[in-house]
């Protein structure tokens, strides 16, 4: 979205720039900031104590030094105190930019965006900024790349946290520019698409940051792949979608169908908005619902909470070894904040800062927000080495046990020997694991699933997880998927059926 008034000056907040007859007009960056929340707040006063928090980020400040870059501001833009064409200062109340402005809507992002193929589909990827750091953005539930540069303080966001490394973004699997898929994705599913993002794009090892339905994800793949991950970064971020036994922090089922019905029914997004960032203005809450409009149809929209709703990724917590920033805004009436502390106790070593505010989405004051991601950045160590990684283990057993291994190795497994010399295959996840040992299971075999933290370059295993999916697949009759309470939880949102045996064990459903 580029600004034109006064003839031929251009406010372009996806280039930082001001523009006179297509000449760029040199600014100080937080002059930049006052004139883009000044432009962004075009419809009211803006009061100099606002001005002074969202800018400055609660940092203290002079009156002075206000006024001085609203000097800066209007010596840009030909301006000045006594004539106040653009800049209006009323005594006592604030400022307001006054020009008489129109919008021109540019599709235009600062790098094209280009494809990748994950499990057949084809993922959407946008790569900005740069530096010898990597930063992949996992986004909430739905993101389109082309609209996302549409509202200056979002593009304020992404342009501030693509100067602290390679930003590599994507739209998600049924979301935004990539391919719709057939059936519903589960988390660990959609995992597949940050990776291949990666190997597009030639990324070795990148922070993540996941916020809100983002953040699990992030989590999940800190934990399966810590090979690929420098560091963790999550805002506003769950472990669990409903409330449950010693997790009290989110919505119940009841509350949660009531929220998709009638975001679904009403397709009312600017209503959206208001809840996620109270604090947008019009303009905001319009540009979010172009770009929800433009990212997803209804369907499509309660697919993704309904498979939002069953994420569960408590287990995966203790396995992220990685360098982790948990942020979290006290008054987000989204998602609570206890689910943040939650994550953060649990990860070991992670970083919790709690913020002021109400706002869940990034664009609300995003400053607030990149302030201790950059700090974080800066302190993170070098890699040193390869952390285990959580996988998910199938030991084979019974009749053709050593044909059924080589079968899952084939179908895309690691083939290692667990204590005894036996032979186990690992994935990176369960539910890849589980949907393969369902796909090659024979009538004389049986299988048991389980979650392990292993070497990523051994192939001599005998962790405690491994020894379990032995137990299991011991214990399991011909023709049959054991899985622990841990790997069930995992499944959740895949898509696959289990019921329970004996042992508070579980299993799988076999295929049709």
């Amino acid at each position: 979205m580029v600004l034109t008034f006064d003839g031929d000056l251009e406010f372009d907040p996806a280039l930082f720039e001001i523009r006179r007859a297509g000449v760029p007009v040199p600014l100080e960056p937080q002059a930049f900031d006052v004139l883009a929340y000044l432009v962004s707040h075009r419809d009211r006063v803006v009061a100099k104590e606002e001005l002074m928090d969202r800018v400055w980020g609660g940092r203290f400040v002079t009156e002075a030094a206000v006024t001085s870059r609203i000097k800066q501001v209007r010596r840009a833009l030909g301006d000045d105190g006594h004539s106040q064409r653009m800049i209006r200062t009323l005594h006592g109340r604030g400022y307001r930019f006054v020009a008489p402005a129109e919008t021109r809507t540019e599709p235009r992002p600062i790098e094209p965006v280009r494809y990748t193929v994950s499990d057949g589909l084809h993922i959407a990827y946008q790569v900005t900024g740069g530096g010898d750091l990597d930063i992949v953005l996992i986004s909430g539930f739905v993101s389109h790349l082309e609209q996302d540069w549409g509202d200056p303080r979002h593009a304020h966001f992404l342009h501030r946290l693509g100067s602290f490394g390679r930003l590599i973004r994507f739209d998600k699997r049924g979301t935004g520019m990539s391919d719709r898929p057939s059936g519903l994705p589960d988390v660990e599913t959609r995992m597949h698409d940050v990776l291949a993002v990666m190997d597009a794009v030639g990324s070795q090892r990148a922070v993540l940051m996941g916020y809100s339905e983002g953040g699990p994800m992030a989590i999940l793949c800190a934990a399966t792949h810590p090979e690929r991950v420098v560091g963790l970064v999550l805002y506003g971020a769950y472990a669990k979608r409903f409330s449950a036994t010693g997790y009290p922090w989110a919505q119940t089922r009841e509350e949660w169908s009531l929220y998709t019905d009638q975001l679904v029914n009403r397709w009312d997004w600017e209503a959206d908005m208001r809840l996620r960032c109270p604090s947008a203005d019009v303009p905001m809450q319009r540009w979010w619902a172009e770009r929800m409009r433009a990212s997803a149809t209804p369907s499509t929209v309660r697919a993704l909470l309904d498979m939002n709703s069953l994420v569960d990724v408590r287990d995966a917590l203790p396995a992220v070894r990685v360098p982790t920033l948990v942020l979290h805004r006290v008054g987000d009436a989204l998602i609570d904040v206890g689910g943040s502390r939650y994550i953060a106790e649990r990860i070991s070593g992670a970083r919790l800062e709690l913020l002021d505010g109400s706002d869940h989405f990034v664009s609300g004051n995003p400053d607030q927000i990149l302030d201790p991601i950059e700090r974080f950045l800066r302190e993170l160590p070098d890699p040193a080495g390869h952390a285990p990684a959580l996988a998910a283990v199938i030991a084979p057993a019974g009749s053709g046990a050593d044909d059924l291994a080589a079968s899952l190795a084939g179908a895309g497994g690691r083939r290692c020997a667990g204590p005894g010399g036996r032979a186990v295959v690992l994935f990176d996840g369960p539910a890849t694991a589980v949907r393969a040992g369902l796909a090659n299971l024979h009538d004389g075999g049986k299988l048991g699933v389980a979650i392990a933290e292993v070497p990523r370059d051994e192939t001599e295993l005998d962790a405690y997880g491994v020894q379990v999916a032995i137990e299991l697949a011991d214990q399991a009759p011909p023709g049959s998927v054991w899985l622990t309470p841990g790997v069930r939880d995992l499944l959740a949102g895949s898509g696959i059926a289990t019921e329970p045996v004996e042992d508070g064990m579980y299993r799988a459903a076999r295929c049709n």
